[in-house]
């Protein structure tokens, strides 16, 4: 590996050094500089060629230098022939101008180690392209060593060497002098010009009709680059030192044979005896042997035959060559017509352009792109012919690796992207670009598309014309996948909308619609949902090709894999909409068909989902229940959550009320707790124990109190007075005006408002102190957080809390109850406090007449119905119609209430 590398850095570094000191010193490096040694060429293949640019503008050109050492073994004298010989040849070059002979660019300068001028860019001569590589590079470059003449390149090469010599013989009054391979040079788009005009011969009347040119005589001993090449020359320059047009024209045939003969000529001169050989070649150019023109095409062959002639007089001369059917070739006559394009005029122009993609198919790649295309880019720079120009450039990048494009053609073609004037123009490009739009888009490279294609297929969506914008919609699907998704999305989609929504043109809106439908999988689900379906609701148009373009869509995203519609979608907006569009009166039975079988669909799978998602939630809800039950076997209120639908349904059924029963309302919902706390479980456990004490207690029955005799006789009988004043209720009378607290029992004082006004709050030993609403206004019967207890609505797990009724026995004394009802306070009777219509929670206030007093330590009646414990879920039920005449209904006895609530 170290040896190829050393090898090649010492190759490149001996290239750099013969470019170097080539040139060095010379004036023409001062304006152009010097590439790589590319071919070589003129008298001798003396000169070599370069590649290289003009400093000042970048152009592309040849440089041609002739290095000194190559005759430094011959005398000064010898030296100074060569030199003037190979100055003049240059200079008469310079002098010229013609489309058949090499152009000029630099006229020769002299340093004091070369010889150098520039030209035209160049491939390489005939002579290197047909096997001649003295004075190339070594190793022999790739590009010529494999070049092959295609048959419509050498008839065209022939016919350009004939055109230039007639420019010659007939412009100039000049005899080249030495036409051979070597002064054949090929130019970089393949034309063949003249050079080495070192020998050539001006006529010596050139204004006179018949001209005459003077021949200089052979000499032998002069150094090969002081004289012409013999195999080319013909028979009487040598053997009768004349010479015409006619000996031009031997050396055409020369030439020609050599083109065809693998780049050899008709015969092999010894230079040594050049006149011996012009002898024994004469005679054998008289009866020509039929052998030595078997590789000369047919068609031509009569007439090579005719140019070796050793008679002048029967040889064609230049302009009777070109006109030979030989060259009447289609592929030759399309390469004259283009380089005589200058000449012609737009109308001829453009039915040239018209026929040329048929011709175009039958050249050779290299011809078409070498030598065609570079005129016709060259049309673009005339805004008018570019529409008839294009389409030519676009077939020929057809046939273009991706490299060439973007060397070749891509260049030219940027600025004809840009293009917007003259109108008519503007809108012929847009046509053809946007039909080969998948051409462009596969080789042109990705940051060309987006600053060139790209804009350009969005003026078209913009276009005034709706040809365009028709034919835009039509293709963009045919090349969407080669367009980012952040221009599409960003970029595209945005003028498809717009197209559709601000046209008049049913065929353009039609087609936006299907554009999109064509073009949903390349997009985002979520920007399908939320940019593409709420704007078809927005098209105005109600066509009927209009609403299946509208329905193709919801149908595309709906059924595709990638996108698909979520269920929310589909009840909220999707199937709404679509089912107001299928009632459209302007849909026939097929279509409104359509319509339903897409909505039958829709509706088939919200279904399905939805009804998959509840059976999902209401397993992980059994889950949670079953779990929440094993934690805990019996959760206080607190842990409960809410009611379950069967608890709903029972509520409804018992109620008829909606939920609510004499204008109350449920309870929020608690919170479920997953755990208790150390507290919460002690309370609760002593909320069970005293649960289970008042279950095994014996009934209570009413008993008669025998009064006892004491000491103390004058001591008041509380109980008895107790008995009393809850036997008289009827007739007591009682103040507005509430009774003031005791401190011994704080928590049993209640307070009842008057029918008209709202008391203070009233504390029951087991809530917060509240109070009771007038008679005429909705009472709550549940405070919130509790349970209520009756009307179905009682929970089975709730315990009542027995905690303040406990710690309040040791507190209430029968002085307490003495003091509560004294008789120096006002009494009211109960009648009093009920309103007039009569209520039915007032009876449960009134105990029976004969009730058990043992139970002296628990609230007042009065403490509210929400918290008592031994109200009868029954009574919840009843109406005023079963009371007395007092408005107060019997209570029933403690046993019966404990019974209700504890079973």
């Amino acid at each position: 590996m170290e040896s190829m590398l050393n090898k090649l850095k010492s190759t490149v570094t001996k290239v750099t050094a013969d470019v170097t000191s080539a040139v060095m010193g010379n004036p023409v490096t001062r304006e152009f500089e010097v590439g790589r040694h590319i071919a070589s060429g003129g008298p001798g293949m003396c000169w070599r060629i370069y590649n290289g640019t003009k400093k000042s503008t970048k152009q592309e050109v040849a440089v041609f230098v002739f290095d000194k050492k190559m005759i430094d073994k011959y005398q000064k004298f010898d030296k100074d022939q060569i030199l003037d010989s190979l100055k003049r040849g240059v200079q008469q070059l310079t002098r010229l101008r013609h489309p058949r002979l090499l152009t000029v660019q630099h006229p020769l300068e002299e340093s004091r180690d070369c010889l150098a001028f520039c030209t035209e860019p160049v491939f390489a001569s005939l002579s290197n392209v047909l096997g001649h590589w003295d004075n190339l590079p070594s190793p022999v470059p790739n590009d010529i060593k494999e070049y092959k003449l295609y048959d419509v390149e050498t008839k065209y090469g022939l016919l350009q060497i004939s055109e230039g010599l007639s420019f010659l013989h007939s412009g100039v009054k000049m005899v080249h002098g030495n036409l051979c391979l070597e002064n054949i040079i090929l130019n970089k788009s393949g034309s063949w010009k003249i050079m080495g005009f070192d020998f050539s011969i001006s006529s010596i009347n050139p204004s006179d009709a018949d001209p005459k040119y003077s021949c200089k005589e052979w000499e032998p001993n002069l150094p090969p680059l002081c004289l012409p090449n013999p195999e080319y020359l013909a028979p009487e320059y040598i053997l009768s030192v004349s010479c015409d047009t006619a000996s031009d024209m031997y050396s055409l045939g020369v030439v020609a044979h050599a083109i065809f003969n693998e780049g050899k000529p008709v015969f092999a001169v010894n230079k040594h005896d050049i006149f011996k050989s012009f002898s024994r070649q004469l005679d054998q150019l008289t009866n020509i042997n039929p052998a030595l023109l078997n590789k000369i095409p047919e068609e031509v062959r009569e007439h090579v035959k005719m140019l070796l002639s050793v008679t002048p007089n029967v040889r064609p001369d230049a302009d009777q060559m070109t006109k030979i059917p030989f060259f009447d070739d289609v592929g030759a006559v399309t390469l004259q017509y283009f380089d005589s394009l200058f000449q012609r005029d737009n109308l001829q122009k453009s039915q040239f352009y018209k026929s040329l993609p048929k011709v175009l198919p039958k050249l050779p790649k290299r011809v078409v792109v070498y030598r065609i295309l570079p005129s016709l880019t060259s049309e673009f720079i005339n805004p008018d012919m570019v529409p008839f120009v294009l389409p030519n450039v676009l077939l020929i990048a057809e046939e273009c690796t991706k490299d060439e494009y973007v060397r070749f053609i891509l260049p030219d073609l940027s600025p004809v992207f840009k293009q917007q004037e003259p109108i008519q123009a503007s809108n012929m490009i847009l046509l053809i670009f946007l039909q080969k739009m998948d051409l462009l888009l596969t080789k042109t490279p990705a940051e060309d598309i987006k600053n060139s294609v790209l804009p350009m297929v969005y003026r078209a969506l913009e276009a005034p014309s709706m040809q365009i914008q028709e034919l835009c919609l039509n293709i963009i699907p045919t090349f969407i996948n080669l367009i980012d998704y952040p221009s599409i999305k960003n970029s595209l989609i945005p003028r498809i909308k717009s197209a559709c929504l601000q046209t008049s043109s049913l065929a353009v809106r039609v087609n936006s619609l299907v554009c999109l439908g064509k073009i949903l999988e390349y997009m985002d689900k979520w920007f399908v949902i939320d940019e593409i379906l709420p704007f078809l609701q927005q098209i105005p148009s109600r066509e009927p090709a209009v609403l299946m373009g509208i329905l193709g869509i919801y149908k595309c995203t709906f059924s595709h894999k990638k996108l698909g519609i979520p269920k929310e979608n589909l009840a909220a907006k999707t199937l709404p909409y679509l089912v107001s569009l299928s009632i459209d009166n302007n849909l026939n039975l097929n279509q409104f068909n359509s319509f339903m079988v897409v909505i039958r669909e829709m509706l088939s799978r919200m279904e399905a989902e939805h009804k998959t998602k509840l059976e999902q939630l209401h397993i992980m809800q059994e889950q949670q229940r079953s779990l929440n039950i094993s934690g805990t076997e019996k959760p206080s209120e607190e842990t409960k959550g809410p009611p379950s639908s069967h608890q709903i349904d029972d509520i409804f059924g018992s109620t008829g009320l909606n939920g609510k029963e004499n204008g109350s309302s449920a309870p929020p919902p608690q919170p479920n707790r997953m755990s208790l706390t150390l507290e919460e479980k002690q309370r609760l456990a002593k909320e069970q124990e005293q649960a289970a004490k008042l279950r095994s207690q014996k009934p209570l029955a009413p008993q008669s109190i025998k009064p006892t005799t004491s000491a103390n006789s004058q001591a008041k009988d509380l109980t008895s007075s107790l008995f009393t004043n809850m036997a008289s209720l009827n007739s007591m009378s009682l103040s507005n005006t509430p009774r003031a607290p005791m401190s011994q029992a704080p928590a049993a004082v209640s307070t009842f408002p008057s029918s008209s006004s709202m008391g203070p709050p009233v504390s029951n030993g087991f809530n917060p102190a509240m109070g009771f609403p007038a008679a005429g206004v909705g009472m709550s019967m549940r405070p919130p957080g509790s349970a209520v207890y009756g009307g179905g609505m009682a929970s089975t797990t709730s315990t009542p809390n027995f905690g303040a009724l406990a710690q309040n026995q040791g507190q209430m004394n029968l002085s307490a109850l003495d003091n509560l009802f004294t008789s120096n306070k006002p009494k009211v009777s109960l009648n009093q406090m009920a309103p007039l219509g009569g209520t039915p929670w007032l009876g449960q206030f009134s105990p029976g007449q004969n009730a058990q007093p043992a139970l002296q330590g628990a609230p007042s009646a009065a403490f509210g119905m929400q918290a008592n414990p031994f109200f009868s879920p029954q009574n919840f039920s009843q109406t005023t119609a079963g009371a007395n005449q007092s408005g107060l209904k019997h209570g029933t006895s403690a046993n019966t209430d404990l019974k209700d609530l504890f079973g």
